[in-house]
C-alpha cells in the first residue's frame, strides 16, 4: 500500500505536535476529566508553539497555510494520545474560519490574533433544546434596534461553552415575516445579559466543557454582526461540509486507535492456554475491521484532498461522516467484547473510548440526517453512473 500523502514539513509538524501533547496535555488530562473542563492554559501553550490555528495569515499571527492536512494531523494525534477531550479543532478549524470567511477586516484584526495565541477561546452556538440537526427550528432571535441587535434565546450542548471568550451565536433576525432568515452574532465574554450554565455531565468526553448558554436582552453592536444578518443560514450551510469532514477524521482516527489497542490486548490475553489472538474468531473479527478501516482511510484522505481543492461537496462529506461514525461504534463495541471484563473497566482505554464514541453518530448531524442528505441526492439530478466517474489510467 502506498504511504499517505503528507509533505516533509507536515511530517515534522506531526512529530513536534506529538511531543507537545505528551509533554503538556497528556499529564493533565485525567485531572481535567475529573473537573469536567480543560484548563485554559492548554490553549495558550498550544498557541505559543503555533499549534492552535495554522491557517490565519502572518498579519494575524498564523502561518498562513490553509492546507487541511495540518489540522488532520492534529486530530489524528489527539485521538492517538487519548486527548480528544481537548477539542482544539473546534476552536481552530470549525469556528475560527467563520471569522475568515465572513468577518470584516476590522473583526479579523480585533479577534484573530487572540484566537491564534490562545487568549481568546471560540465557540459556536447553534443547537437549542428543540433544534438540533434541524437548524430551521431555532427560536433564538436577534431584532434590529437601529444601532444594535437585541439578542434573546437559549442554546444548549455548546462545546467550549464555559471556556469560550467569543461565541458565534445563530439567531433569527426576522421571525415574523421570514422565519428562515438567520444572522450570526459575535457575543463576547462579559456581555450584559449573557450567562452560561455549569458544565453539563455527559456519558463521554468528560473533559470537554459543554454548557447551556442564555441570552437575555443582550445588546450586540453592529460591529459584532458577522457578515450579512440575513445570510447566516447560508453561512452555516457553507461550513457544514468541512465540519462533517472534521468529524469523519476524528471518528476514523479514534477507530484506528481502538483497533490498535484491541489488537495489542489480544496478543497478550490468554484464554484456555492460548493467546486470544490465536482463535479464528478473533482473527476474523479483526480482519473485517482492518479491511473497513483501510478502505475508509482512503476515502477520507480523498475528501481532505477535495477540501483543499475547494471541491468537497456536502453529499460526499455526509457520506464520510456517516460511515466513519458508524464504523467507530462497531470497532469500540468489538474492542470491549474482545477485552472481556477488562473492557468494562475505566482503567483500560477501550472503556472510555466506548462511551466517548457514542456521540459521534449524533453531533455534526446525526446518522439519520446524513442518510437523508445522501438519499435525497440520488433523486435530485440524473445520477452519473459510477463507471463514468472514473478516468483512464495513465
Amino acid at each position: 500500500m502506498l504511504r499517505r500523502d503528507f509533505t516533509d514539513e507536515q511530517a515534522m509538524f506531526r512529530d513536534a505536535y506529538r511531543k507537545f501533547l505528551h509533554q503538556e496535555i497528556v499529564p493533565q488530562m485525567e485531572a481535567w476529566r475529573e473537573l469536567g473542563i480543560v484548563d485554559r492554559s492548554a490553549f495558550r501553550k498550544a498557541g505559543e508553539q503555533g499549534f492552535l490555528m495554522v491557517w490565519p495569515g502572518v498579519q494575524y499571527g498564523g502561518m498562513g497555510d490553509d492546507d487541511f492536512r495540518f489540522e488532520q494531523i492534529i486530530i489524528e494525534e489527539n485521538q492517538y494520545a487519548l486527548t480528544a477531550d481537548w477539542n482544539c479543532t473546534l476552536h481552530s478549524r470549525l469556528v475560527g474560519p467563520y471569522l475568515q470567511r465572513f468577518g470584516s477586516e476590522e473583526q479579523k484584526q480585533r479577534f484573530l490574533p487572540g484566537c491564534v495565541s490562545g487568549e481568546t477561546i471560540l465557540a459556536v452556538a447553534m443547537t437549542e433544546p428543540d433544534a438540533g440537526s434541524d437548524l430551521a427550528g431555532m427560536r433564538a432571535t436577534a431584532i434590529d434596534q437601529g444601532d444594535y441587535f437585541l439578542l434573546n434565546g437559549t442554546k444548549t450542548y455548546i462545546s467550549n461553552g464555559v471556556n469560550a471568550d467569543l461565541v458565534i451565536v445563530a439567531a433569527k433576525t426576522d421571525p415574523v415575516n421570514n422565519p428562515r432568515q438567520v444572522g450570526l452574532f459575535l457575543v463576547e465574554r462579559g456581555a450584559e445579559g449573557f450567562e452560561r450554565g455549569a458544565p453539563l455531565k455527559k456519558m463521554g468526553m468528560k473533559g470537554q466543557d459543554t454548557a447551556e448558554l442564555f441570552f437575555q436582552n443582550v445588546i450586540v453592536p453592529k460591529e459584532n454582526v458577522l457578515g450579512d444578518p440575513a445570510k447566516g443560514f447560508h453561512y452555516l450551510m457553507e461550513g457544514l461540509a468541512e465540519e462533517r469532514l472534521i468529524a469523519a477524521v476524528e471518528c476514523l482516527a479514534a477507530a484506528q486507535k481502538a483497533f490498535d489497542i484491541t489488537l495489542e490486548f489480544t496478543r497478550e490475553r490468554k484464554l484456555f492456554k492460548q493467546r486470544l489472538a490465536d482463535f479464528q474468531n478473533t482473527q476474523f473479527k479483526l480482519a473485517d475491521l482492518r479491511a473497513e478501516l483501510d478502505m475508509q482511510q482512503v476515502y477520507v484522505d480523498q475528501c481532505v484532498r477535495a477540501l483543499n481543492l475547494d471541491a468537497l461537496t456536502a453529499v460526499d462529506a455526509a457520506k464520510a461522516k456517516l460511515v466513519t461514525s458508524e464504523l467507530l461504534c462497531r470497532v469500540v463495541d468489538e474492542g470491549v467484547q474482545l477485552h472481556g471484563g477488562a473492557g468494562y473497566m475505566d482503567e483500560y482505554p477501550i472503556s472510555r473510548m466506548y462511551t466517548d464514541a457514542r456521540v459521534t453518530r449524533i453531533y455534526a448531524g446525526s446518522s439519520e440526517v446524513m442518510r437523508l442528505i445522501v438519499g435525497r441526492s440520488l433523486y435530485q439530478d440524473e445520477p452519473t453512473p459510477f463507471i463514468d466517474r472514473c478516468t483512464p489510467w495513465d
